[in-house]
């Protein structure tokens, strides 16, 4: 079992930034491919950034690419996501994923979900 517990969510405006945090505990976090997700109210979860298994290379929806960066601490078992230039269709409940190894970005290749943290873009 992996348990994840996200932190950095709040309100800002257009234009801001937003660190995410995502601690992760209960086994060899450097064994787990990690991702953020996303979702809005009335949508479906969407996928917003990942780290391939196991060199950790970046991936990202192209929705956020160029203004979201992911990364992780192996040594801190956190994964963060800095979001820079914010928009207000950025505003959902993000969420953090953890899966051991394999691959992919879709919401079913995660085995292990951290609660949410919401953030919000006003314009």
């Amino acid at each position: 079992q992996v348990q994840l517990v996200e932190s950095g969510g709040g309100l800002v405006q257009a234009g801001g930034s937003l660190r995410l945090s995502c601690a992760a505990s209960g086994r060899t976090f450097s064994n787990y491919r990690t991702a953020w997700f996303r979702q809005a109210p009335g949508k479906e979860r969407e996928f917003v950034s990942g780290l391939s298994w196991p060199v950790n290379i970046p991936y990202y929806a192209d929705s956020v690419k160029g203004r979201f960066t992911i990364s992780r601490d192996n040594s801190k078992n956190t994964v963060y996501l800095q979001m820079n230039s914010l928009k207000p269709e950025d505003t959902a409940v993000y969420y953090c994923a953890a899966a051991y190894r394999g691959r992919g970005n879709g919401a079913t290749d995660y085995e292990y979900w951290g609660q949410g943290t919401q953030v919000t873009v006003s314009s």
